[in-house]
């Protein structure tokens, strides 16, 4: 079972496969979960007790927060998704008329995907690996979104692994806090809080692209279930309602990179962290485990493709042509276990400046020829004298 990782708790078949991690009701919250409604579902519904007392007449078999999915297809139809307050992606079989529903949260916090093979079958699966022996084409599945029959991760893969030797199964993650807030250094750039704005909407849509993707399948690979505050619906709504004047970074009136967040931790009766930590520069992922870590992939990737491999990359490679050696040997890595043509279009592409899109590479000329997707590539913001031999201080 090439997904038995994301669920080491239980696995069975029922039409399409599971593997389970229990959280919430663990002896009895095996999927699928229904007779007549079949459910599996990646991830957790928050708000699932609010929504068992709107379901007065209905049984309910266990305490799994997962089973009221069941129940609301059958109460309100398609339109229940709107209910849902989660982190989820799951898949529906009513067996009653054979007819079945895709459906991921809107911000795309767990993976999906989905697949059509030759026959014309259709499948869904949380990572590639699950679709690439029985489909022609497959994409992922986009957040937000239904499907009816009827109608920075290496190092956190590490530390995922580390944690879960410790014996614990879920944790809490900060991922979205950059999108919503502006973050990341290249904000700094911003010409106006309208363009502020506008790519923090940018960032948060791509999310499901980037760290989600990372943080779910990275945690998920150990049999770790990780859950993201900051991407809960109410808390968007309201964070992305707030003047965008009020979120840009203005470090002659002392504002630093999500300037909001940190005022709400800093409580000088009860401190939630010591002031050196709660007003630290932003640190990306990928920088902050110390750029011996980048420096040694460069120098690895640089090894191992030489320039006249470079020369042809276009060829090889006609679609998300790799722009540098370090991109060209991911690519070569992943090109050999999804060898497929549609598999190369789930990864996104563009210009980026520190995780930026690409649109906001526009906001300082310098960037076009400094495509660097590590944060001390917005010189004269980073403070390199942050990090000393390869290790953050």
């Amino acid at each position: 079972n090439r997904l038995k990782h994301r669920g080491p708790d239980w696995s069975g078949l029922n039409q399409h496969g599971d593997c389970y991690l229990a959280i919430i009701d663990p002896a009895s919250g095996d999927q699928p979960l229904e007779k007549n409604i079949v459910v599996t579902v990646n991830g957790e519904i928050y708000n699932h007790e609010e929504l068992r007392k709107r379901l007065p007449n209905h049984q309910f078999r266990t305490d799994s927060d997962c089973e009221v999915i069941a129940h609301l297809f059958e109460e309100y139809g398609e339109d229940f998704v709107d209910l849902l307050d989660g982190m989820f992606s799951f898949v529906l079989l009513d067996t009653r008329d054979n007819s079945f529903v895709v459906a991921r949260d809107a911000i795309g916090i767990t993976s999906l995907y989905i697949g059509w093979g030759l026959d014309g079958s259709i499948w869904v699966s949380s990572e590639l690996k699950g679709l690439k022996d029985d489909c022609e084409n497959f994409e992922y599945f986009p957040p937000g979104h239904l499907y009816s029959s009827k109608s920075a991760s290496t190092p956190m893969f590490l530390m995922a692994w580390r944690i879960k030797a410790m014996g614990v199964k879920m944790v809490i993650s900060g991922e979205g806090s950059d999108e919503v807030f502006g973050g990341y250094l290249y904000f700094h750039k911003a010409p106006n809080k309208e363009e502020f704005h506008r790519e923090t909407c940018r960032k948060i849509k791509a999310l499901h692209q980037y760290d989600c993707l990372r943080a779910n399948k990275a945690t998920s690979a150990w049999g770790l279930e990780v859950r993201v505050p900051f991407l809960d619906k109410e808390f968007i709504d309201v964070a992305m309602a707030i003047d965008p004047q009020w979120k840009m970074i203005k470090p002659e009136e002392g504002r630093i990179e999500k300037w909001i967040l940190r005022k709400a931790f800093d409580d000088e009766e009860r401190p939630y962290l010591p002031k050196h930590i709660l007003y630290r520069q932003r640190e990306q992922f990928s920088d902050g485990v110390g750029y011996s870590w980048i420096d040694g992939l460069k120098a690895h990737a640089a090894n191992m493709v030489s320039d006249k491999m470079m020369q042809n990359a276009a060829h090889i490679f006609p679609h998300n042509t790799p722009s540098s050696k370090e991109a060209y040997y991911y690519r070569m890595i992943f090109d050999k276990y999804f060898p497929q043509n549609s598999a190369s279009v789930t990864v996104p592409e563009g210009a980026s400046v520190a995780c930026s899109t690409a649109k906001a590479v526009e906001w300082d000329a310098s960037w076009s020829s400094n495509l660097d997707p590590s944060g001390r590539a917005v010189l004269g913001v980073h403070q390199a004298d942050a990090v000393d031999n390869g290790n953050k201080t």
